[in-house]
Formats: C-alpha cells, sequence, structure tokens
C-alpha cells in the first residue's frame, strides 16, 4: 500500500535564515529496507519511490495532490522555535551571567 510523509523540513544548523525551511515536503514511506550489495558494500534498495521528494509551497497543496491521487498519507507539523535571537553586543555585556 502506498504511503506518505508530509513535513516542513527544519533549519540546518548552517543556515543563518529561514528561506530554504517555508516549503513542505512530500516523500513516499519506503516499502523494502535498504541492503548492502556483497561485492561493492554500496547501500541501495530497489524502490524507486524513495528517490522522489515533491515540494510545494503549502501544506494543503501537498495533502491536496496526496488525496487528488489517493495516496495515503500522515503530516508531521514542525515544532516551533523558542529561541530568541539576541545581538552580538550580548556577548560583552557588563551584567552578562556568567555559566
Amino acid at each position: 500500500m502506498t504511503e506518505a510523509r508530509i513535513y516542513q523540513p527544519a533549519k540546518t544548523a548552517t543556515q543563518s535564515g529561514h528561506a530554504k525551511s517555508r516549503i513542505w515536503l512530500f516523500e513516499y514511506v519506503p516499502e523494502t529496507a535498504k541492503r548492502v550489495d556483497n561485492v561493492m558494500g554500496w547501500i541501495g534498495s530497489g524502490d524507486m519511490r524513495g528517490q522522489i521528494k515533491l515540494k510545494f509551497s503549502s501544506k494543503e497543496e501537498a495533502i491536496a495532490y496526496a488525496k487528488r491521487n489517493k495516496i495515503n498519507f500522515s503530516i508531521k507539523d514542525p515544532n516551533k522555535r523558542r529561541h530568541q535571537p539576541k545581538s552580538y553586543s550580548d556577548n560583552f555585556r557588563y551584567d552578562k551571567i556568567k555559566d
């Protein structure tokens, strides 16, 4: 049975902005486990749908695509960020509490 995941990717550690984390991804759940090739030692799979990642600008578009193509899906909503940005000068404040 065909099943897919719809999620919004997290910001990578090397990114300072959120530009690439605003899209929604649609990817298929693998049907078979990956296996190691005995000769080369490479990891591979016969599941061709594992290579497909569709990008959508909104969650609703991704859901509509899945429903239109009769694909079962699960949605992973993004976690809200709790970090408060601070300025560079806050590192040198005289009343800074040392850890």
